[in-house]
């Protein structure tokens, strides 16, 4: 009896440790915390974003939207999951150094980005949305790529 105690205990002291390891790295180091604000330069932590930050503050979006409202979904659970997702996923490609370069959006933040665009801009979208291309909606993000910085 005592020894499986022993067990969890061991255990239970190896989980507290990684919890405490990975926050204290998430949170100190890699500046977690700023994640959870909308400051551009939150994005810009990670060196291999500063590009688009340094587009993004010469653009015409900066004066009206952020990374998050072009990068996030509305809603605080929504846009919470998406930047917790997105935030485990670029941690785990830049630490083991499985990033594309030039970076590449996933089709889910596609997805999140072309609502967007409508929905800022559906006075506009609305008079072209019945165009489609090679029998499919057409993307504001495939043909505005450069608009919200560059690519």
């Amino acid at each position: 009896m005592k020894r499986g105690a022993a067990l969890v205990e061991t255990l239970a002291g190896l989980l507290l440790g990684t919890a405490l390891g990975v926050g204290t790295y998430t949170f100190v180091y890699a500046k977690g915390a700023s994640y959870l604000s909308s400051d551009p330069n939150a994005c810009a932590n990670c060196h291999v974003m500063t590009e688009q930050l340094d587009g993004w503050s010469r653009g015409s979006h900066r004066a009206v939207a952020t990374c998050n409202d072009c990068h996030t979904p509305p809603g605080f659970v929504a846009r919470y999951a998406t930047k917790a997702s997105n935030g485990f996923w670029h941690s785990f490609a830049f630490t083991t150094g499985r990033f594309a370069d030039p970076i590449q959006i996933t089709e889910r933040n596609h997805r999140v980005t072309e609502k967007a665009c409508r929905k800022c801009h559906a006075d506009v979208v609305h008079d072209i949305d019945r165009i489609t291309s090679k029998g499919r909606e057409l993307s504001c993000v495939e043909c505005h790529r450069s608009v919200g910085h560059p690519h």
